[in-house]
């Protein structure tokens, strides 16, 4: 039996296998975070108690400069430094429904619980300059998690693991203006690092590139060629990093001795990440008359669509807004309302270019902006201790056409609980829990085209977290 030439020319998989292999930026937006999309919201544990409720108008420690820079000047005239730890634990759950197998490969399971522990530490020091103005430094991870699916699931070609870390340094001061009204500001550093790994069909990629090499889909070299490479996979991997600047501004009023309203916006950041894109292409053999042009097709595949390069992105990170208002309704309670809105429309296509500058791949993404809106209270129970609570309902930015294994996300509410301990007038403790769950989301992606199948089935996802804080003036 005799069969075509493989010719020199770019096999048709380069835009489309490819396209399983780096799920580009849709692989950033990866880790469904306690807060939609992957917006880290643990700022303090002080705050968490009470779901984030008042955050721009608590002001009740260093960690005022995340929410709200101007609460700086209500620290008093000491330093203070704030320690916080918090464990984030999402539980990510996928249920198959109608998924169809990747072309020459197995279905798969369903991928297990793709959460998993997460440490999210944040430190943050004020010190007063002078009567009226305050400085402040704070270190946090505002953007990030961490999702790893098990080996062999049904979307493997689309996701498997994905890890995003944001470090951000702000450094910020707030001046009194007069007493009642105090306006801050901030200078926002960040870096990000991120690795996403997926499967590559392959199988299919070879199967693709014999068509674009003149043998017909269904004859018989190729359902040969099929049968000989049938379950062939590659592992992807893509490393980028970059950093970036932003800022953020706020303002605190005294409305009266006992209430007070902070406004607080965050801008967006741009990146753009440079790294690397790399394959684990698989040895592919075979005996006979058939070698010959297996051997030309594997060389195709691995020249011009599986091959390692330097990659980069362009990613916005959306802006932040807070509108808040506290009251201290009697000595023993208080009252804190939140609004926030988070400008995700700031990512609607994401794409990954090629060190030659082609295009690896390009992902809609079509985010929504969305809204948070928070309710808490305190309640003094006299001496040291404080019982905090607090609920919230945190819109997603995924519209559900575009949802996809890498962010299976979907609108929340959170119930908190916390308490604090004054053990000295220098000291005081704070312990929060959070407990997240989301709406059943419903996907399903058709990669049929690249070889990737079909993934159609719901999510479950919930999320608990637990943070501690120790907060220290003098």
């Amino acid at each position: 039996m005799t069969t075509p030439p493989v010719s020199r020319r770019p096999v048709a998989l380069a835009s489309t296998l490819a396209l399983a292999a780096c799920a580009g930026l849709g692989l950033l937006a990866a880790a469904p975070a306690q807060a939609a999309g992957f917006q880290l919201n643990e700022t303090s544990a002080s705050g968490l108690g009470n779901a984030y409720a008042g955050g721009a108008a608590a002001a009740e420690d260093a960690s005022t400069l995340w929410s709200n820079p101007a609460g700086l000047s209500r620290l008093g005239d000491k330093r203070q430094l704030v320690g916080v730890l918090n464990l984030v634990t999402p539980a990510i759950r996928f249920h198959n429904g109608a998924s169809v197998a990747a072309t020459s490969q197995a279905l798969g399971g369903d991928g297990g619980d793709a959460g998993g522990l997460n440490v999210v530490p944040n430190l943050y020091f004020a010190m007063p300059l002078s009567r009226d103005l305050v400085a402040g430094v704070g270190v946090n991870t505002p953007w990030g998690l961490v999702t790893d699916y098990d080996a062999g699931w049904a979307g493997r070609f689309l996701a498997d693991k994905s890890d995003i870390m944001t470090l951000n340094v702000n450094p910020g001061l707030s001046f009194k203006v007069s007493p009642t009204l105090s306006l801050g500001a901030g200078l926002n550093w960040q870096r990000m690092v991120a690795e996403f790994t997926n499967d590559v069909n392959y199988s299919a990629a070879l199967l693709s590139a014999a068509m674009s090499n003149g043998i017909a889909a269904g004859s018989a070299t190729f359902n040969a060629i099929a049968a000989a490479t049938a379950g062939q996979v590659s592992a992807a991997r893509i490393k980028g990093s970059d950093n970036g600047w932003g800022w953020n501004v706020g303002l605190l009023w005294d409305l009266s001795p006992a209430q007070r309203v902070g406004l607080s916006y965050r801008s967006a950041v741009k990146y753009r990440l440079e790294g690397s894109a790399r394959f684990s292409n698989p040895t592919v053999t075979v005996a006979g008359a058939l070698g010959p042009t297996v051997a030309a097709l594997v060389n195709g595949v691995n020249t011009q669509a599986t091959f390692d390069t330097d990659v980069t992105a362009d990613v916005k990170l959306p802006p932040v807004a807070n509108a808040s208002y506290f009251h201290q309704l009697s000595p023993q309670w208080d009252l804190m309302v939140d609004l926030q809105w988070t400008g995700w429309s700031t990512i609607e296509t994401l794409r990954f270019v090629r060190s030659n500058g082609s295009t690896l791949q390009s992902t809609p993404e079509n985010f929504k902006d969305s809204w948070k809106l928070a309710v808490g209270g305190n309640w003094r129970l006299g001496g040291p201790w404080t019982l905090k609570g607090g609920v919230a309902y945190d819109q997603t930015p995924v519209r559900d056409a575009f949802r996809t294994p890498r962010l299976p996300d979907s609108d929340r509410t959170w119930l908190a609980l916390g308490v604090q301990y004054r053990p000295s007038a220098a000291w005081r403790l704070d312990a929060g829990a959070a407990y997240l769950w989301g709406k059943q989301a419903t996907i399903r992606e058709n990669a049929a085209a690249s070889g990737g199948g079909v993934l159609d089935g719901h999510y479950k996802n919930h999320t608990t977290i637990f943070s501690g804080q120790a907060t220290w003036s003098f």
